[in-house]
């Protein structure tokens, strides 16, 4: 009917099948041309002029400039319009002369005119709007050239034909009209000039895309340039381009951000939780509360900032899921072609050919955009997140900062946020694999009709199947995750206390304790083995088993259902399109589930609580800078108070002293004035910006002059003047590179005092209102000391008009401060000033007695000033009373369970000192305990570089072949080989069935009635036994590739570390613990699971391309002769895409590693910025960062896209070929031929593409063995034990030690720190040595334990050299007790004894003797009591305290002191000197002293300068001569 209104509508008849079908020269009439042809690309353009109208207002650019492209294309589309407005015309004219005229002549030059319009006013705008590519215009002339040949062949065949044609205008005007959309066509594939605004800033190197025409981004062309320098060279990061402006951090941030933090006020308002949300200053009652405060989530933020490009890449995704059912369509007619003799329309067959190809590149274009869209959405999500929890952990609350450790911080941000970004680009899976087997179903049942239920009822079998190994994997994970959380956590504590594990020779308990965790983890990834297996079985034969099933219900259940070619391939074809949803579906549950698990952890933390803005209040009127009112403060919530009672104010530009005995809650004080301990009750104020000086340094891995800057511009003056106060020049002036030297992580080549200097350094050049300084003068020489008191915090120094609050253990300085608190068990007992509080004869007059009473028990008080204090005392509380307070005072501290020892058991409870660290965080500590190489002299870098720190080099070039062969040999090669043996069997298996099937279909008899029972049955057998083989072959070789490639990361990771344990301490000094980390994480993860997995995929891929080919040119052997072409297009290719790739994979990894280490910097150091209120710098640092490693990572998407597109236009020539072969030699070939070769060719676009996919993950994931290989073969240290050297048992007898002629230098290529050393100790002798900061004291001890090897001379011990003995024998039978007290998470009694070589009695004995036992009697847990992560749950003194205690338990007889009382209070130093004495009276005892009066009672002194001895005596003999060395050293410290 509608037929018949188009031919009236025409005047000549709109469908002629005659015409165009049935008939050797096809054509289409000319009511069809007219109509339809010109029709549907208006309709089109006029359809989608709105989307392109939204675009065009939200573009950020503005007015490109006139050029020729677009002058010629308005000039071109003008001319259009006047050809419309012609052909109006005319037909009005025609009307006017009463010709006949019909409609579509009015109507049809209307539409076009329009149109054109439409277009220019589009060109026109898009030029304004900084548009310099419209696909939309593009599509609308590629439409148009399109039909409109049609009619250009119609047009010029009635010229030729009839040469009276009367309508000669439009034919000319129809011949003008056509070249020029044509040439409208060419213009539009070029992109227009770069646009002269734009509102974002302009990159230095902008990505090619901005500028790249839409055919251009429609074939990622844009791309080459980039692929082919990435062949020609290997990429660097110079290569790359900036981010599009849209997906930086700057962009992506606000918007996460604004629906982040509506999520987050909603899940406040939840009506339980009104109070929860901001605790007001006395919310203690509003605690219990706080649960009921539903869990804000991630994820309709997520939703909803990037929802918009997610959902259009899925309408793409739905128009290829439509596609991909029109090639089994095709397929079908194709077959009744080449089947049915009768069919004299050649063409018909090339035309199936042909529409075949379209579809599948139509398909190929759309599915590449799609997953553009996807990973750019992906990427977006991942900087979103990463900034978002960064900027959360500078928020953490102290309590909540407990909860998680930085690795589990750093974690959430390097694996859940990646989990996000991988599986964007499967979600839409979700709806796709449904719609995709509903469809199928739908054309399966058109074939086969009912008998697809008996298929139907497999998969649905096999869906819960699934669901249970999925369920079960996913159990899995989590353990998974757990023991490797709980394996990197340990190495990352062993890593960082490296250097006490080899002075103790503990390394191989250590070991053990990893490969424990080790052993479980393979444990579980060994039955993730058999799971996976499982699920590749199902899989792989599911599709078979459904076509199996259902042919036999179709050919059993009627005698008249014949299985023929059409049958049998069609159906074939379309159970191969079900293999990949179903596939796809338990994979996306997998992934789904693990995102969930990811979601849930990054909820928890991003709900964990903040601190409290309203801690501290900044209010400007008050009087004093510094003020608490009835304060009372705890470390969290659920925890009791620290401080209590607490009312203070200090005045401007004051300096006040807190002192008070360890765990009084002096560092507390500074946390509670700086909001970082919550508040319970009353109220502090600061006025004015902050400096901090933590007591323990946070340093981060910049150069020196970055560290004290801290981000402030630089001002020459003020710095010079800043780091003379410090005492920080002559530092500067023995460094290679002076303040330029780079600073390792953690600041690893500095030593304590230098670091405290530094981050004092930072302060003052910060120029604030308020310090605060907790205890910056422990660390430092007395006489630094005494410089920097005079110089920067004291009454004359640089901050003496701020206002000041000094922790200090020292005396010396009080009496100069205007006040003084002392704080006891968290209260103020005493405030005033130095002579106010003598007066009293209160707390204060205690801790001075306590000093009187310890005298030489700190070398910052000379003693001069121990005689003053005495006067001063005996003035205020007489003579009489002052010695029987002193005698009370001895007694006291003479009883081993001392009152210092049961307040800190107090304190360790309540856990106020564990504050002291935690919040600098371990992360710094460990820093010190490396080899502190600079402050003995050595020069510690090659002066080439100043840089410590090599940047990690990224490998180029392909992955050698020794790579793949170590990985091979560590498979094995029984494994080896018998895995790809049964994947070969497989594919032979799956061929024999197809071929069979197309044996079978072909086999029918010619009248037409189906086959005969026995026939048919013995077809049936023989199509089921080739399927049990696949099965079986499949499940053996999975099985065989994940145990292979298990036993490979189990000894590859076992070689890493044992050899990482058996490296020389120096290489831990110029390689940070992060970059070794991830070798241990991020590569052993790779090894464990992503290795097997896409060694499988590649093996099956390419043993499956192989048989494809081998099928297709079996079927169509003229087939053979494409083969080779395609082959070496596809081959450059994928050369092209693997060189480029692999490298940008290194690039992108190198990238990540400064995310991380920034990440965990900042986390260490939250506190400090905070502080200083530098967060947001910070957070720029972080997203610049993030921003950067995008830049390495968006190319690899793009590269992955580039190739899909060129791979899989390879796939469909080929798919092409084979249909066209199949046409051209349809006499030859029968149709099961045919319909074998052309189901086996729809597979193989996507077989190939994933086969160069896999290859290069293969190459990329490889590099894991690489970087994970170069760890395994670094130099090692000497042997640990050498038998036939091997000493006495009892060696060493006496503890007697020799140097002779001794030289040592820290690596090759330096100067020597100890120049020809020599000097003998005898057994029982009480040894000290000292020597200004780099004299080479530390390199002794070092050189004593063998972490530095002799470059000459010798050391003897007993008579025995010690360099002829393994270094465990030597090493455990020296005792240190290094400067800083490194402690490892476990128990206390693997702390002190990791072997287990001692009994409980011993343990206790040596607690007893170290001041520790009542401690650990108290604890709950006693020995098995557990120790934070670097002893974060003991305060300083306390963890020096169990130093003290494995010394003692190991009790050797000789004992080195390295600066152990550096950092401690005076009490505990007190203890420890005296344990000493008594407990090792017997031993040769060597202590490196910066103060002087801990070795004033030694039998001699060695003191050295510049790597020699100078001087070598007992120390009065060095006092009574003038000229010596150690009598000036002595007359510095105040002691003459």
């Amino acid at each position: 009917m509608a037929s018949e209104g188009m031919d009236a509508f025409c005047g000549s008849p709109f469908w002629n099948a005659s015409v165009t079908w049935y008939t050797n020269r096809p054509d289409l009439t000319e009511c069809f041309q007219k109509t339809v042809l010109v029709w549907a690309p208006c309709v089109f353009l006029w359809v989608f002029a709105p989307l392109e109208t939204y675009y065009i207002l939200n573009s950020k650019f503005r007015n490109i400039p006139w050029n020729w492209l677009n002058i010629s294309k308005l000039f071109l589309t003008v001319v259009l319009i006047g050809l419309s407005i012609a052909d109006f015309g005319y037909a009005l004219w025609k009307n006017d002369q009463e010709r006949e005229v019909n409609s579509v002549e009015y109507y049809t030059p209307l539409i076009k005119l329009v149109s054109f319009i439409l277009t220019a006013v589009l060109q026109w705008y898009n030029r304004q709007r900084g548009m310099r590519t419209s696909g939309l215009l593009f599509l609308f002339w590629f439409l148009l050239l399109l039909f409109g040949i049609v009619q250009y062949r119609a047009e010029l065949n009635k010229a030729i034909d009839d040469a009276e044609n009367e309508d000669y205008f439009t034919f000319i005007t129809y011949l003008v009209y056509f070249p020029v959309v044509v040439i409208l066509f060419l213009f539009n594939c070029k992109s227009d000039a770069a646009p002269r605004f734009s509102e974002y800033a302009t990159p230095e190197n902008p990505c090619p895309e901005q500028g790249a025409s839409f055919l251009s981004r429609l074939f990622f062309g844009w791309f080459d340039a980039l692929a082919l320098k990435g062949f020609r060279r290997p990429l660097e990061t110079k290569d790359l381009w900036n981010m599009n402006p849209e997906d930086t951090a700057h962009e992506i941030i606000p918007r996460f951000d604004k629906y982040w933090q509506k999520s987050v006020e909603k899940s406040a308002n939840v009506p339980s939780a009104k109070a929860s949300f901001h605790k007001t200053s006395a919310s203690v009652d509003l605690v219990g509360k706080r649960s009921k405060k539903t869990q804000a989530s991630v994820l309709p933020a997520v939703c909803k900032a990037f929802g918009a490009t997610f959902l259009f890449g899925s309408l793409l995704k739905l128009v290829q899921d439509l596609l991909t059912f029109a090639s089994p369509q095709i397929l079908k007619l194709l077959i009744s072609y080449v089947s049915d003799d009768t069919y004299t329309e050649e063409w018909k067959g090339y035309f199936y050919a042909v529409l075949m190809f379209l579809a599948a590149s139509i398909q190929t274009l759309f599915l590449a955009q799609y997953f553009n869209r996807m990973f750019l959405v992906g990427l977006r999500i991942r900087t979103a997140l990463v900034s978002a929890i960064y900027r959360k952990a500078l928020r953490l609350s102290s309590a909540a900062r407990k909860d998680s450790t930085v690795g589990e911080i750093v974690n959430l941000m390097s694996v859940d946020a990646q989990r996000f970004m991988d599986l964007t680009a499967y979600l839409s899976m979700l709806w796709s694999a449904p719609l995709q087997i509903a469809l199928a179903l739908y054309f399966l049942w058109d074939t086969l009709g009912p008998s697809v239920l008996a298929g139907l009822a497999v998969m649905i079998i096999l869906i819960p199947v699934n669901g249970v190994v999925a369920n079960r994997v996913k159990v899995l994970q989590i353990r998974q995750m757990k023991n490797k959380d709980e394996r990197v956590k340990l190495m990352n504590e062993v890593l960082s206390g490296i250097k006490v594990l080899k002075l103790y020779a503990w390394e191989p308990s250590f070991e053990q304790q990893v490969l424990k965790i080790r052993d479980k983890e393979i444990h579980v990834l060994k039955q993730a083995a058999y799971l996976n297996a499982a699920t590749s079985f199902i899989w792989s034969c599911a599709p078979f088993l459904v076509s199996l099933v259902t042919f036999a219900t179709f050919v059993l259940s009627d005698e008249r259902n014949i299985l023929d070619s059409k049958t049998a391939f069609v159906s074939l074809s379309l159970f191969n399109i079900l293999r990949f949803p179903l596939s796809m579906l338990p994979m996306l549950i997998s992934n789904l589930v693990q995102a969930s698990v990811s979601i849930k952890r990054m909820n928890k933390f991003m709900n964990s609580e903040e601190l409290d803005p309203n801690n501290v209040t900044h209010d400007n009127s008050e009087k004093h800078p510094l003020l608490i009112e009835n304060g009372t403060f705890s470390w969290g919530p659920e925890d009791d108070p620290i401080l209590r009672n607490i009312n203070l104010h200090f005045s401007s530009g004051s300096l006040v002293a807190v002192v008070g005995s360890v765990g009084s809650g002096k560092s507390s004080l500074i946390s509670a004035f700086l909001g970082e301990m919550d508040k319970l009750t009353g109220r502090v104020n600061t006025k004015g910006s902050i400096a901090f000086v933590p007591q323990q340094a946070w340093i981060q891995n910049a150069t020196l002059q970055d560290n004290i800057v801290f981000g402030r511009s630089m001002d020459q003056t003020v710095y010079k003047r800043v780091v003379e106060a410090c005492a920080l020049k002559p530092d500067f002036d023995m460094l290679p590179g002076g303040d330029q030297t780079e600073i390792g992580e953690k600041g690893i080549n500095l030593s304590g005092g230098q670091k405290q200097r530094v981050s004092l350094a930072r302060a003052v050049y910060n120029n604030a209102d308020v310090y605060f300084l907790d205890d910056p003068l422990s660390a430092v020489d007395s006489h630094v000391g005494k410089h920097i008191f005079e110089n920067v915090i004291g009454p004359s120094g640089l901050l003496k008009k701020k206002t000041r609050v000094l922790v200090t253990h020292g005396i010396t300085f009080l009496p100069e401060v205007d006040q003084i608190v002392v704080l006891k068990d968290g209260e103020v007992t005493e405030m005033g000033t130095y002579k106010e509080l003598l007066e009293k004869k209160g707390a204060f007059a205690d801790f001075l007695l306590q000093h009187l009473q310890e005298g030489s028990g700190d070398d910052s008080t000379s003693q001069a000033d121990l005689d003053e204090l005495k006067q001063q005392l005996e003035s205020t509380m007489g003579a009489e009373e002052l010695q029987q307070k002193l005698i009370r005072a001895r007694s006291r501290i003479s009883e081993s369970d001392s009152g210092s020892v049961s307040e800190k058991r107090s304190l360790s409870r309540s856990g106020s000192l564990q504050r002291q660290t935690s919040v600098e965080s371990n992360a710094e500590k460990r820093s010190l305990s490396r080899l502190n190489s600079e402050k003995d002299g050595a020069v510690k870098a090659p002066v080439v570089g100043e840089k410590l720190i090599e940047t990690e080099k990224a490998e180029t070039g392909s992955v050698k072949w020794g790579v793949y062969s170590h990985y091979l040999k560590s498979i094995g090669l029984v494994l080896a080989v018998s895995t790809l043996l049964f994947n070969v069997l497989f594919q032979a298996f799956s061929i024999g069935s197809n071929m069979w099937l197309s044996r079978w279909s072909t086999d029918l008899p010619d009248d037409g009635t189906g086959q005969e029972a026995s026939k048919r049955d013995m077809y049936l057998g023989v199509y089921g036994a080739l399927g049990v083989g696949q099965a079986v072959s499949v499940v053996l070789a999975s099985v065989m590739t994940f145990v292979g490639g298990l036993k490979a990361a189990r000894v590859i990771h076992l070689e890493l570390l044992k050899n990482m344990m058996k490296t020389p301490l120096g290489f831990f000094d110029v390689t940070p613990v992060g970059r070794i980390l991830n070798r241990f994480s991020k590569d052993v993860d790779t090894l464990d699971t992503v290795l097997p997995m896409i060694i499988r995929g590649f093996l099956s891929c390419l043993v499956s391309v192989v048989a494809t080919l081998f099928v297709i040119s079996y079927s169509t052997p003229i087939f053979i002769s494409v083969i080779v072409p395609v082959g070496i297009l596809y081959y450059f290719v994928q050369r092209f895409y693997v060189a480029t790739s692999r490298q940008l994979k290194r690039l992108e990894s190198v990238s990540r590693s400064p995310i991380y280490s920034h990440f965990g910097e900042s986390i260490t150091g939250a506190s400090t910025i905070r502080a200083y209120g530098v967060q947001s710098r910070f957070i720029l640092e972080n997203e610049s960062k993030v921003d950067f490693n995008q830049i390495c990572y968006y190319p690899t998407i793009i590269a992955n896209r580039w190739l899909a597109v060129r791979l899989e236009m390879v796939g469909n020539l080929i798919i092409l070929f084979a249909a066209l072969f199949a046409v051209m030699q349809k006499e030859n070939s029968s149709e099961g031929d045919v319909g074998l070769s052309i189901s086996y060719a729809l597979q193989i676009t996507q077989t190939l593409n994933w086969l160069v996919r896999m290859t290069s993950d293969v190459e990329t994931n490889i590099v894991a063995v690489e970087r994970i290989k170069e760890y395994s073969e670094t130099p090692q240290e000497a042997e640990w034990d050498i038998p036939s050297s091997a000493p006495p048992p009892s060696w060493p007898d006496e503890g007697a030690v020799d140097f002779k002629d001794y030289q040592v230098r820290y690596r090759e290529g330096l100067e020597l720190v100890l120049k020809g050393v020599t000097f003998s100790v005898k057994g029982g002798e009480k040894v000290g040595i000292v020597g200004r900061t780099g004299a080479g004291k530390s390199s002794l001890t070092l050189a004593l334990f063998r972490i530095i090897e002799a470059a000459g001379g010798s050391i003897l011990i007993d008579g025995q050299d010690i360099s002829k003995m393994g270094l465990h024998a030597l090493r455990s039978r020296l005792t240190i007790i290094p400067q800083d007290p490194v402690l490892f998470s476990g128990t206390l009694r693997i702390n002190l004894d990791p072997f287990g070589l001692y009994s409980d009695d011993d343990i206790w004995r040596a607690l007893e003797h170290a001041h520790l036992k009542s401690f650990v009697k108290g604890l709950a847990a006693g020995l098995s009591h557990e120790v934070s992560e670097g002893g974060e749950n003991l305060s300083v003194g306390q963890r020096q305290l169990i130093c003290l205690a494995r010394a003692l338990l190991r009790k050797t007889k000789v004992l080195v002191l390295d600066e152990a009382t550096a950092a401690v209070d005076l009490e505990t130093d007190d203890l420890i000197q005296r344990t000493i004495r008594t407990e090792f009276s017997e031993c040769t005892v060597l202590t490196i002293a910066h103060r002087l009066n801990t070795i004033m009672d030694s039998n001699r002194v060695i003191v050295l300068d510049r790597g020699n001895v100078v001087e070598y005596d007992t120390p009065d003999a060095l006092l009574q001569r003038k000229s010596s060395v150690f009598y000036g050293m002595a007359k510095d410290a105040g002691l003459l």
